[in-house]
């Protein structure tokens, strides 16, 4: 009887775990350059690439958390420069952005926004 109640529990929580998180079409990001002191907005779209400066910022995924829970928002993101090769790719959250920072000396990324295209 346990084991007959327990994996009704399974089947029953299974359809809430698998629609834990909303996919979504576009990652916007905000890279700052920390040289000149300048902030830019950029949207990608997943699965494409955005040159900025030197870094190249590559969006393999972008999800919204359950509307039902706390609004938030995850990316992940592989950021690349001509020189050092990749130095970052990881799984970004806009809510604590300082959890997995990018860790570059010239330019600072974080995420601001996961959205479908209008």
């Amino acid at each position: 009887m346990k084991k007959l109640v327990a994996l009704f529990m399974f089947f029953c929580a299974l359809p809430v775990v698998a629609n834990a998180y909303i996919d979504r079409e576009i990652a916007a990001v905000r890279v700052m350059n920390k040289a000149a002191g300048k902030v830019y907005n950029i949207n990608i779209p997943v699965g494409n690439s955005a040159q900025f400066e030197k870094i190249n910022i590559t969006v393999r995924a972008c999800k919204q958390s359950d509307p039902f829970d706390a609004e938030d928002y995850f990316a992940f993101l592989e950021i690349s420069t001509a020189t050092d090769g990749m130095v970052f790719s990881n799984w970004m959250s806009r809510n604590e952005p300082g959890v997995r920072p990018l860790q570059n000396a010239d330019y600072d990324v974080w995420l601001v926004d996961c959205k479908n295209k209008e």
